[in-house]
């Protein structure tokens, strides 16, 4: 059985796939077969709610892209609210059918139709036609004019219209319109149509039916032109007065006039004013009308698609559209298949059970068939037998894929017409289109995608299926062009993928289809379309190719590229994305986190990319010359040790994809500036999106290849069991690192640092190699004898030869090692490093050891041998002059120990020469600081060949002076020789009391420029503890001398009678200066002092303390406050004198001893001479009583 026998109804009859708004042909046909899906069922039930019960809101907008049915619908709507009555029937009898089981839906239809309604429906494209969008009144133009036509006016004229408008509402309209025709001879409808030619006929009726003069009738219409004005509140005053003429004709209650406006999205499309013109026409008309003129829009888009970004004033014009269309009706393409299903696609009985076996058969294949893979979108599959009945010939797919590509080809302009929603794409014409083609199949055949082409071919605009015509002129394989017109179809379809799984899908055309077989055919298929540049790859995925796309893509593959430029950009992706590092660490030892990083060449194919080392890496590509000739490759590995070998599969599609990302590259960077067209300018753009997928593919298959590829070094493979393609690259430049570098093991894996210099340098015993100081390790060996052997032989070696000698073959010493191990060798004594001239040592070795930019200054000698005698020798003095063995016992270092040792003392003795003012003895050191001065400042080698010349010197001047003098200053001497240099400070003022000639003795020890010397010290202890002595007892001696003086005048005082008079609080007053002059006495170390202290007070303190005593006596006064003066001084008297107002002149008391005693000898020698002496001293004593003053006795 054929196909075109399975369906109910013929799939040849006429069916009008596109809904044209003013088409009035077969409306009963179209109402018949329109398809009330439960979508549209919903979406009716909201809009008869709110146009049976009006709340303010009289705009409906319908959107929905093109095959969702909204015009139908729009259409459907307009004949329903109208009740319009065709063959004998009404549209809502020929509706509700339709409805059956929704009582909710015909109900509210029922109470719709009973409203008496006029429909005005037109497409709004269409009736613009003559007025440009540019002009403000554009939108109301158009209603105006359809209105106009409805009442009968000329509408395309609206001066005219509304002449006519004014004669009707006189009452003179059909009159006029008889006139006219007698007059002209000729009908209104046409002769108004040549207003211009017909002025004066129109004015001879004119003033026929108004009885006015002819004369002043011409030009009616002219004044009528010069007049009019549209504006929008006139527009609705006048369908306001409309509506209550039609009510008050018919006797309704309510009369309703609804416009109905086709595809009003794609006229406004972003035109603000137009926008805002629509809502102030819907919301005047609500105003006017209250409800009973309804505007009702369709658009292909959402209402807030429609105006797309927009300012804040845009927006907020938008806002009140959207008020005013408050009723929204969102039809979407979901049911489009329904609707095929039931008008198309509906089965015989025979049909539905021939097409039963086949599901039973097969169902279990449908998701193998039709499923896509690869990462693109899914589709919807048969779902159970009534679905695959219902869709057959037609898998689900290709209603969903086939609406996206429509969509998306509209978006691209890929159709003809002012807009881009134009009618010929109706799917259901395509599908019908489709179902007519394969009529005669077999049942078992499938509808193929590429079929669907044909449907809106004649929509197409021709240079956009320019490359499919041509395919069609010039290529033989009809299965090539029907695949090119499929993947024309999914061109901008994004979420499909047009693999060769995919792309099989769409071509499938029966179920016992030979599966591998349309594989092969369809990649023959490709392959022909690609190299005839109809399509291009991108990976996987396949892309029709448009004019523009197929010129860019021709250009771009007659572009010219650099092999260099190819070959840099496979060197990028291998060393740069696959392997990575600069550098490869390579760990030699056993522990962890540590070992060296090699630099290594970049070669591919043999060319160097970059700077070049010792060792490489060479990766052999599928461009290499040999890349087929392993054995060739081999051969070459073998003369290049040096080198590890990567040998990359052969792959003939990496090369093309390479050369396609890098021709891709250079051309857009060469046209994108220069192009003007916006169109290449897109292009240009997907190409380059494109060839950055394409690199990242290619980074993966490169990667992969890597993974894969065969590792030589010297001719052998080398095994390596990972396939991670860094790992692999890594693991076998380890294995050229060992094979290259066989003197490497000599480090024994130690790693070091650049750090750990300073580290060697100042080892010790127990340094990095341990407490054996003499062995010198296998890397120590082998530096000392490269120097030593350069040596002998008259050549220098630098710092900078050096390493360049063991940074390379056999050795590939990394650089830290080779100065830790030289710095190892100078700290050992065995390398001398110079630069100018100069050793260097401790920090400025470390600073050149350091500096790479002077490393070609530094030479590097061998150290001079010392013989073991010299070490000795240097060990028993140092141990003899410093009084302590050595630390070190390895030449150099103990010739330095015993620098610094030399360097340790100078500054010690340095600091006790400070001292000189104190101690003059220390002069003594003067002349050793100038010799150890100058054997600090000797070189380590000094001191082991030239030392003992001087070692007598040296040990005389310790013997001599520096120990005595650190015994002295760092012993009690030292104590004794400053309390004898205080002693003799303090004490100076009673050494005239004191006879004997030991002062004189210590100043003269004290003074001895050798006094740190024997036993001087010890001496002048016994001379200083003696005359401490004496002196402390002449002290004593004076003091109870004036103690006895003092007492004998405090007693002859409290025995006169004026004394004993006075009470006890003042006789205390008068004892207390005598008992602080002893205190004070008491604690006088100075002999001069006590006795001038006593002699003071008997002259002049005890006289007044008398006088005082006496004054009291006589006033009988209280004693006053004592004053805090010192015991016997002339203050005190003074004022104790004072405090009571006590006064006596001095004059009044004299002392004995100040008496004037007439006597001619010097001393008394017998009785006579002490008999004139007394009568001589009667004599005085008697002339200072007389004169009234008291003798002090």
């Amino acid at each position: 059985m054929t196909l075109k026998n399975i369906f109910l109804k013929p799939v040849d009859r006429p069916i009008e796939g596109v809904i044209k708004a003013d088409d009035e042909a077969s409306l009963r046909l179209e109402i018949e077969e329109y398809v009330l899906t439960n979508e549209v069922e919903k979406r009716l039930e909201e809009f008869l709610d709110a146009y049976n019960n009006y709340e303010g809101a009289n705009g409906v907008w319908v959107s929905g892209f093109f095959g969702s049915g909204k015009s139908h619908l729009l259409k459907m709507l307009a004949l329903l609210l109208e009740n319009r009555e065709m063959d004998g029937a009404t549209t809502l009898d020929l509706f509700l059918p339709k409805c059956s089981e929704n009582e909710i839906l015909r109900g509210d239809l029922k109470r719709a139709v009973s409203i008496p309604a006029k429909s005005i429906l037109f497409n709004i494209d269409q009736k613009a036609d003559v007025i440009s969008k540019t002009q403000i009144d554009a939108l109301l133009a158009v209603f105006v004019k359809v209105f106009d036509e409805m009442c009968g006016y000329y509408g395309k004229q609206g001066h005219i219209a509304q002449f006519e408008r004014d004669l009707d509402g006189r009452g003179l309209y059909e009159q006029f319109k008889a006139e006219y025709e007698a007059i002209a001879g000729r009908p209104w409808q046409k002769g108004r149509e040549q207003a211009l030619l017909e002025g004066p006929n129109i004015a001879k009726a004119y003033a026929a039916v108004t009885g006015g003069d002819p004369q002043s009738a011409a030009g009616i219409l002219d004044k009528y032109r010069s007049e009019y004005r549209v504006s929008i509140e006139d527009f609705a005053d006048n369908v306001n007065t409309y509506i209550e003429k039609q009510a008050k004709e018919g006797g309704h209650k309510e009369f309703r006039l609804n416009f109905f406006v086709d595809e009003v999205g794609q006229y406004i499309a972003d035109n603000t004013k137009l926008m805002t013109n629509l809502q102030t026409i819907a919301e005047s008309l609500a105003t006017k009308c209250r409800g009973r003129a309804w505007i009702i829009v369709t658009a292909q888009e959402e209402m807030k698609n429609v105006v797309g970004e927009m300012g804040k004033q845009q927006g907020n014009d938008f806002s009140k559209i959207q008020a005013r269309f408050n009723n929204r009706m969102k039809l979407s393409s979901a049911d489009v298949a329904e609707v095929i299903q039931k008008r198309l696609l509906t089965k015989t009985e025979e049909g539905v059970n021939q097409l039963s076996d086949v599901y039973h058969a097969q169902a279990n294949n449908f998701k193998t068939l039709f499923d896509f893979a690869d990462g693109s979108a899914t589709y919807r599959n048969f779902r159970d037998r009534d679905h695959f009945i219902h869709s057959y010939p037609f898998v689900p797919y290709q209603f969903a894929l086939f609406q996206s590509a429509i969509q998306n080809l509209s978006q691209h302009n890929a159709f003809e017409g002012k807009h881009s929603s134009v009618g010929e794409r109706s799917m259901l014409g395509v599908f019908q289109q489709v179902a007519i083609h394969i009529g005669n199949h077999q049942v078992g055949q499938l509808a193929t995608f590429d079929l669907m082409f044909e449907g809106i071919r004649s929509a197409l605009k021709s240079q956009i299926q320019r490359a499919i015509i041509q395919a069609e002129n010039h290529l033989d394989n009809a299965f090539a062009i029907r695949l090119l017109k499929a993947l024309f179809l999914v061109k901008y379809v994004k979420e499909f993928k047009p693999t060769v799984r995919n792309l099989c899908v769409l071509m499938l055309d029966a179920f016992d289809q030979d599966l591998p077989a349309l594989r092969t055919k369809v990649e023959e298929a490709l392959s022909l379309l690609e190299q005839q540049t109809y399509i291009q790859r991108n990976g996987d995925q396949y892309e029709f190719l448009t004019d523009e796309e197929k010129d860019v893509e021709q250009e771009i593959k007659n572009t010219e590229v650099e092999s260099s430029d190819v070959a840099d950009e496979l060197a990028k992706i291998v060393f740069d994305f696959v392997i990575k590092q600069r550098k490869i660490r390579y760990d030699a030892g056993s522990s962890q986190n540590q070992g060296q990083d090699y630099s290594y060449s970049r070669k591919l194919d043999d060319r160097l990319h970059g700077r070049e080392y010792e060792l490489s890496i060479n990766v052999i590509s599928p461009f290499h010359e040999h890349t087929d000739n392993e054995q060739m490759l081999r051969t070459a590995s073998t003369y290049k040790a040096d080198e590890l070998f990567v040998l990359m599969p052969a792959d003939e599609r990496l090369v093309r994809e390479l050369l396609m990302l890098k021709r891709t590259e250079k051309y857009i960077s060469q046209n994108m500036s220069v192009t003007q067209q916006e169109a290449v300018k897109r292009i240009l753009n997907d190409k380059g999106f494109q060839n950055r997928e394409r690199e990242a593919r290619l980074r993966q298959q490169v990667q992969t290849f890597i993974g894969k590829s065969k590792l030589l070094i010297g001719g052998a493979d080398v095994e390596v069991a990972n396939e991670d393609p860094q790992t692999r690259i890594i693991r076998g430049f380890h294995e050229l690192i060992s094979r290259a570098y066989p003197n490497l093991r000599m480090l024994r894996g130690v790693s070091y640092t650049e750090n750990d210099i300073s580290n060697c340098l100042n080892r010790t015993d127990d340094g990095l190699f341990g407490n054996d100081a003499t062995a010198l390790a296998e890397s120590e060996q082998e530096v000392l004898a490269f120097i030593q052997s350069n040596n002998r032989g008259g050549v220098r070696t630098t710092l900078k030869s050096l390493l360049e000698k063991f940074e390379r073959k056999p050795y590939g010493w990394y650089y830290a090692a080779i100065l830790c191990t030289l710095a190892n060798l100078c700290a050992r004594g065995k390398v001398e490093v110079r630069l100018d001239g100069n050793i260097l040592e401790d920090s400025e070795l470390e600073r050149a050891l350091r500096n790479t930019h002077g490393h070609g200054n530094v030479v590097l000698e061998p150290q001079i041998e010392f013989t073991a005698s010299q070490v000795r020798a240097l060990k028993s003095f140092y141990e003899d002059f410093f009084d302590s063995p050595p630390r070190s016992s390895e030449a150099k270092a103990l010739g330095k120990e015993a620098g610094e040792a030399f360097q340790d003392m100078y500054h010690d003795l340095d600091r006790r020469i400070a001292q000189v003012d104190q101690y003059p003895f220390l002069n003594a050191l003067k002349p050793a600081l100038v010799t150890l001065k100058e054997v600090a400042g000797k070189p380590y080698t000094w001191h082991l060949t030239e030392l003992g010349k001087q070692e007598d010197q040296l040990l005389d001047l310790k013997e001599d002076v520096i120990d005595p003098i650190r015994k002295f200053m760092g012993g009690s001497q030292k104590d004794i020789y400053n309390q004898a240099r205080s002693f003799l400070q303090s004490q100076e003022p009673n050494f005239i009391y004191v006879a004997g000639d030991e002062i004189e003795q210590i100043r003269t020890i004290l003074n001895d420029p050798n006094c740190y010397k024997g036993n001087r010290i010890q001496q002048l202890k016994g001379q200083l503890d003696s005359l401490q002595e004496r002196i402390d007892e002449k002290v004593q001696q004076t003091r109870a001398q004036a103690e006895t003086s003092l007492k004998t005048m405090q007693e002859r005082m409290q025995s006169m009678d004026e004394y004993q008079s006075l009470p006890e609080p003042r006789q205390d007053e008068l004892n207390r200066p005598f008992r602080d002059l002893v205190d004070y006495i008491g604690q006088e170390r100075l002999i001069a002092v006590i006795k001038d202290r006593t002699r003071y007070f008997e002259e002049e303190g005890y006289q007044k303390l008398l006088g005082k005593m006496v004054a009291l006596a006589n006033q009988k006064s209280a004693p006053a406050d004592d004053s805090q003066q010192p015991p016997g001084s002339q203050d005190e008297d003074e004022n104790r004198g004072q405090s009571h107002e006590v006064k006596e002149s001095a004059a009044d008391y004299v002392h004995t001893r100040n008496l004037r005693v007439a006597f001619d000898k010097a001393w008394l020698a017998d009785e006579g001479d002490v008999d004139r002496y007394l009568n001589a001293l009667r004599e005085a004593l008697l002339v200072e009583v007389q004169q009234g003053r008291k003798v002090q006795i």
